[in-house]
């Protein structure tokens, strides 16, 4: 399962988001659950209606809030239909060549989304640190006998 985490997320840069967000990132994730919904959401009636002009906007969105939060996956699976949303209206296209994306993406959001507020809740379990393997005890150095 961590393979598969590291290409659904980017922490260094989900970290780095985390450190310049500080107090407010908890609250701005919840900006880009609420988003994400809606972006998904306009994506996939957009798609079932066979609009390509109405796929970029929502696409565009969401590749951008994803990349803030490191979600690699969403980002490149949103960019793609955004890419081909904008030539399907260049050329006036049907954006059917997009169905397999779009039928992909809710559940990638979603389960990016889950680790995102796993990795976010100051409860969750953390990654170990470096040097240090999980569920090792912390060893105390001052004082032992």
């Amino acid at each position: 399962m961590a393979h598969l985490e590291s290409t659904l997320v980017n922490w260094t840069d989900f970290a780095q988001t985390r450190r310049e967000l500080g107090a407010g990132f908890v609250r701005i994730l919840g900006y880009f659950r609420e988003d994400g919904v809606k972006s998904v959401t306009a994506i996939e009636e957009a798609m079932r209606s066979r609009n390509a002009a109405a796929l970029v906007l929502p696409a565009h969105t969401l590749k951008g809030e994803s990349r803030q939060f490191g979600a690699e996956r969403l980002s490149l699976i949103a960019e793609e239909i955004e890419t081909v949303a904008r030539r399907c209206v260049e050329y006036h296209e049907s954006p059917e060549e997009l169905i397999e994306q779009v039928v992909a993406l809710r559940p990638v959001f979603e389960e990016t989304l889950q680790l995102l507020e796993r990795e976010a809740n100051p409860l969750a379990h953390r990654r170990p640190t470096f040097g240090r393997k999980a569920g090792d005890p912390v060893t105390q150095g001052f004082g032992r006998l």
